[in-house]
């Protein structure tokens, strides 16, 4: 899972800014799911530039919705580049032609550079990626393994919080990735030219099953937090209670059948340095109190 369910993808919250405020005038950088996970990361460094950014976001003026396409013109008006993540999450139906019709009419209106946030051995994913890139933009994919963040600022921080992740996952591996890591080089892809054509593949520095998880958290947090294996039926029956779409299980599919269970070079890559570990965000997100209770 990306800012997908952003790997879980971007949710937008009703309070966004309609534009970054005190920015240079020029060509605005579109961030969508900008309130999300990723996208708040980046609006926030590329605004520490001078850079003007525009929030894409169904609470910001104008407002941005993908399944709202009668919006679409008036959010890119102006603007010159785009940072794309799609919720909740390019594996599901619809989301590569969504992608698709979305990055033309931005090419068609003046946007030149596409930052794509993409999901590590998703079927659905290649497809949307294929679909921007014949757009003609210059375009960059960032395609990121699952997110450390999705412990502390979404998906999992109630089971966290609980003291037991109960997840169908097994003793599957994952080389869970850095929110900060990503808006890192997404940034780079918007504002470097050499990033343009390139697909970068990020991921954290290790493999890590979700025991290890969870012994990470225990020690960030001073607490005990376990981990529990379930099954997928009882977890998906489990997203149906809590309101969230069922398809959400089948995500976990990309953990459990071991296609991503290696490490990715992409923020090397891009940035010329070493991706953060897992262990650093759990110290650092504790100390800035995202577990307390």
């Amino acid at each position: 899972m990306t800012e997908h369910t952003e790997k879980v993808q971007d949710n937008s919250t009703p309070d966004a800014p309609r534009e970054s405020a005190g920015a240079a005038p020029g060509p605005v950088t579109l961030v969508t799911g900008g309130t999300g996970k990723t996208g708040r990361r980046v609006a926030a460094r590329l605004t520490a530039r001078g850079l003007p950014v525009r929030i894409g976001s169904r609470g910001a003026r104008p407002g941005f919705d993908w399944e709202d396409p009668s919006g679409w013109e008036a959010v890119l008006e102006g603007v010159g580049a785009v940072y794309l993540t799609y919720y909740p999450d390019l594996a599901f139906p619809g989301a590569a032609e969504a992608v698709e019709a979305f990055s033309a009419l931005a090419v068609a209106k003046g946007a030149r550079r596409l930052v794509l946030l993409s999901g590590r051995g998703e079927e659905g994913a290649l497809a949307a990626e294929e679909k921007m890139k014949a757009t003609g933009a210059d375009w960059t994919v960032v395609r990121a393994s699952w997110f450390a963040q999705n412990f502390s600022e979404g998906f999992f921080l109630e089971s966290v919080l609980a003291g037991e992740i109960v997840l169908p996952t097994g003793a599957a591996v994952e080389p869970f990735v850095d929110a900060d890591d990503i808006a890192d080089v997404v940034v780079a892809a918007l504002t470097g030219e050499r990033h343009v054509g390139r697909t970068y593949e990020v991921s954290g520095p290790r493999l890590l099953s979700f025991h290890d998880v969870a012994a990470a958290l225990s020690g960030a947090t001073g607490r005990p937090i376990t981990y529990r294996p379930a099954g997928k039926e009882e977890y998906r029956a489990g997203l149906v209670a809590g309101g969230l779409p069922p398809e959400f299980a089948d995500l976990f599919d990309l953990i459990t059948d071991g296609r991503n269970a290696h490490l990715a070079p992409g923020v090397q890559e891009a940035l010329g340095r070493a991706p953060r570990d897992f262990a650093e965000y759990a110290r650092k997100a504790a100390a800035e109190g995202a577990w307390d209770v």
